[in-house]
């Protein structure tokens, strides 16, 4: 959104990218930041979920500052050593008075001077007494955002639907994959081989295992689903070896049901 005007508050934190959706939101010098892709998640929608789920767990665990607590953080530029209170200097350089000032709101702005003229040494004493009582009337949090409310008090506003949980890195098709299956390409060694089709299943630490179809041996839709099956077969032995429920991905589980059908060895 354009400098000063906020998001909409489905969108508040949320930044939309070319490949996803990024969450940043800043609490007390912290920044809580993480990136949602559209390929992990496998859609934009279940992308723009995820992000809003988290961007809300962030909202309601991590609220922000009491309004008062902020306001009593002293300023870089304040020479006073006390929040709200600062001196009115004449021209020739001499205090006039010490002053007490308290923004409470959109129209209402506390304010009392403390002429030295009048109170003489006294005046510093109660303006500091007086910011005191000022603070007094502050009360809440910080509102950095209208949507940091209603996330904090009230149910999801988006929808809820059920979420894709977050595809590992080797079940991501990427954009040169040609077989519509991700770990599954189509290799040629050089020109004139009929090439294979290679199903490939890389697990972190233990390196990759692969398995080839040749096409002179198989033919070119034979080959590939064989090897799309292979994929399959690897995937669940890598999920099963980590003890997690193998999820269920119908772009492996279409393609090697046609293949069941045509091919009953397989």
């Amino acid at each position: 959104m354009p400098r000063g005007i906020p998001n909409p508050a489905a969108m508040y934190g949320i930044s939309p990218r070319t490949w996803g959706f990024e969450v940043s939101i800043v609490r007390n010098g912290t920044r809580y930041y993480k990136q949602f892709g559209r390929a992990s998640y496998g859609s934009e929608e279940q992308a723009l979920l995820q992000a809003q789920d988290w961007r809300d767990e962030v909202v309601r665990s991590v609220p922000p500052v009491p309004r008062r607590a902020r306001a009593e953080k002293l300023r870089i530029n304040n020479t006073t050593g006390v929040s709200g209170v600062f001196c009115q200097v004449g021209s020739s350089g001499r205090i006039r008075a010490w002053v007490a000032k308290t923004y409470i709101g959109q129209d209402e702005v506390l304010r009392t001077d403390f002429p030295v003229d009048a109170m003489g040494s006294a005046a510093q004493a109660l303006a500091i007494e007086e910011r005191s009582r000022q603070l007094e009337r502050m009360a809440g949090l910080a509102r950095l955002h209208p949507a940091e409310e209603a996330i904090r008090t009230a149910p999801a506003a988006h929808p809820a639907e059920p979420r894709s949980p977050k595809r590992s890195k080797s079940e991501i098709r990427r954009r040169t994959n040609s077989s519509g299956v991700s770990g599954v390409h189509f290799k040629s060694p050089n020109v004139g081989h009929p090439g294979y089709w290679l199903a490939i299943t890389y697990t972190a630490g233990k390196g990759s295992v692969s398995k080839a179809f040749s096409i002179k041996e198989h033919g070119p839709d034979t080959a590939k689903q064989m090897a799309i099956a292979e994929r399959e077969r690897q995937l669940e032995a890598k999920l099963n070896a980590t003890g997690v429920s193998v999820p269920y991905r119908p772009e492996i589980r279409q393609s090697h049901l046609a293949t069941a059908e045509a091919r009953p060895d397989l």
